[in-house]
C-alpha cells in the first residue's frame, strides 16, 4: 500500500504530454486475440489495469514483446482456452473489469468465451446485460454461474443479426463488434456507443480487414468476414487525463501547457471547461492555459443554475464529473453536478466537505457546488481514494489546499494514471509517495 504526501499552494508550470488513452487501451488488446497475426500497438500507457490485462493475454498463451517504451507486439498464435478455466485465469481476470471485453474476440475465433464477474472500481451497479444480449442476438448460448460468479458464451455459429442495444454501452459495444466481425452475414447495431475510443477500435478492425460502417455513429453495422490480418495501431491521447490537468491548472492558478492532445476528439469537454470560466487557448493540437486567479461559472439563459451532467457521447464522459466538481469548489457561482450513470460515484464528496468546500449532496446523483471564488483555500486532511477518477480529483484538491495532506490507497489512482506524481512534480507540485 502506498500513500501521498502532497504540500498544496505550489503553482504549477511548464508543459505536460497525456498518456496513451486508458479506456482505449483496454479494447485495443482485447482484440489482438481476434487474429493470429502479428499487431503492434503504439502509445500504451504504463498503468496498473493495464499492465495487468497485458500480463493477463501473456498467461492465456499471447506472444507479447515490448519494442519500446509504449510499444509492444502481440500475437496470438496458440491461446490456452484450458487456461480460462483454471483457477489461476479466475485470479487474475476478476481483478480488471476491462477483463470482460476478451469475449468477444474468443467468441469470434474459438466460439467459446469465459470469464469470472470482472472487478474495477467501487462506484455503483455496472451491470454487464447488454454484452450477453448482443452475444445471444448472435446465436451465442449464456450462462452465468452464480455459485461461482463465472460467465460462460458458446457459440460455433454466429450469424448476423439486428440490434438495438438497451444502452449505449462504450465496453458492451465494443465486445459485441469483436463478436460480430467474423460472424456469418451482416450485423446491425443500433444504439451503439460512438465515443472516440469505440471509433479507434472500429478503424483499426476495418485495417484488419473487417467491414464496418457507421463509424463516429449510433447505428453500426457489421459485414461478417472469414478471417482478420496483423496491422499497425496508436492509441489516442487519454481524454480525462487532458481533462484533469485543465481543471488543475485552474484549480490551483497554474500556467500550462498540454501537449499533442488530439483537440478534435476531446468533443464537448474543452465547452464545459469554458461555461466553468477556465480561460485557455487551443494552439495547434495543444491546449495553453494561462494563470487564472478567478472564474466564474456561468448561469443558464432565464438566469438558473447551471448543470453539468453526464451523457453518451458526444455528450459528456461520466468519467470527468469528478473533476468538475471539485474545480468548481474555488470558481465563482454554483452549479449542480448530476451523475447520471454511477450511483455511488459523488460520494467522495464527504472528504471535499471535510476541508472546508460547500457541496450539498442531494442524493447519490446529484450535489450541488457553492464556489468559494478563491476567498477560502481548502483544508488540508486525511483521505482515501475510493476510485480512479475521484482519486485525482482528491489530488487536485490536495494540490489547491493550504498545507499538508495525505491520500491513501493511491493505487486506486495508479490504476489510471501513468506517473502521475513524478509527471506533475516535475511541473512544481510537491507530492511525495511513502509505500506503507
Amino acid at each position: 500500500m502506498a500513500k501521498f504526501e502532497v504540500r498544496g499552494g505550489h503553482r504549477l508550470h511548464g508543459e505536460i504530454i497525456p498518456q496513451g488513452a486508458k479506456n482505449e487501451a483496454l479494447q485495443i488488446l482485447c482484440a489482438t486475440l481476434l487474429t493470429s497475426r502479428r499487431v503492434v500497438v503504439k502509445n500504451i500507457p504504463a498503468i496498473v489495469d493495464v499492465l495487468q490485462l497485458i500480463d493477463l493475454l501473456r498467461k492465456m498463451g499471447v506472444k507479447v514483446e515490448k519494442i519500446d517504451e509504449g510499444t509492444y507486439t502481440f500475437e496470438a498464435v496458440d491461446v490456452d482456452l484450458e487456461y480460462l478455466k483454471s483457477e489461476d485465469f479466475r485470479k487474475h481476470a476478476a481483478r480488471l473489469r476491462g477483463s470482460v471485453m476478451i469475449i468477444g474476440p474468443l467468441l469470434a475465433r474459438y466460439g467459446m468465451g469465459y470469464i469470472p464477474k470482472p472487478g474495477g472500481d467501487k462506484i455503483g451497479r455496472r451491470r454487464l446485460d447488454t454484452h450477453f444480449i448482443g452475444f445471444q442476438k448472435l446465436g451465442a448460448k449464456f450462462n452465468f454461474d452464480t455459485d461461482t460468479n463465472f460467465y460462460t458464451v458458446e457459440g460455433h455459429d454466429l450469424r448476423g443479426a439486428y440490434m438495438l442495444l438497451d444502452e449505449a454501452s462504450v465496453t458492451g459495444t465494443a465486445n459485441i463488434v469483436m463478436a460480430a466481425v467474423m460472424a456469418r452475414g451482416t450485423t446491425t447495431i443500433y444504439n451503439a456507443a460512438c465515443e472516440p475510443y469505440l471509433q479507434q477500435l472500429c478503424k483499426m478492425l476495418n485495417r484488419m480487414g473487417a467491414r464496418i460502417s457507421g463509424i463516429a455513429s449510433n447505428l453500426l453495422t457489421v459485414e461478417g468476414v472469414e478471417r482478420l490480418d496483423g496491422t499497425e495501431h496508436t492509441l489516442l491521447p487519454d481524454m480525462i487525463e487532458v481533462g484533469s490537468f485543465i481543471g488543475m491548472a485552474a484549480m490551483t492558478g497554474s500556467e500550462i501547457t498540454i501537449r499533442d492532445v488530439s483537440y478534435k476528439d476531446l468533443g464537448i469537454i474543452p465547452s464545459q471547461f469554458e461555461r466553468m470560466g477556465i480561460c485557455f487557448e487551443q494552439r495547434g493540437d495543444d491546449i495553453y492555459v494561462p494563470r487564472q486567479d478567478h472564474y466564474q461559472i456561468e448561469s443558464f439563459i432565464d438566469g438558473s443554475i447551471m448543470t453539468i451532467a453526464d451523457a453518451p457521447w458526444p455528450g459528456l464522459t461520466p468519467d470527468l464529473l469528478s473533476v468538475f466538481l471539485v474545480v468548481a469548489t474555488q470558481a465563482k457561482g454554483s452549479v449542480l453536478i448530476h451523475q447520471k450513470m454511477f450511483e455511488s460515484r459523488l460520494f467522495f464528496v464527504d472528504k471535499l466537505i471535510d476541508m472546508g468546500a460547500q457541496i450539498i449532496l442531494c442524493d447519490p446523483h446529484r450535489a450541488t457546488v457553492i464556489g468559494h471564488d478563491k476567498q477560502f483555500r481548502l483544508r488540508p486532511t486525511v483521505m482515501s481514494s475510493p476510485d480512479i477518477r475521484a482519486g485525482v480529483a482528491l489530488l487536485i484538491a490536495a494540490l489547491s489546499a493550504d498545507g499538508r495532506s495525505v491520500i491513501q490507497n493511491v493505487e486506486q489512482i495508479d490504476r489510471g494514471y501513468q506517473d502521475i506524481d513524478g509527471r506533475l512534480n516535475a511541473l512544481g507540485a510537491n507530492i511525495c509517495r511513502v509505500e506503507e
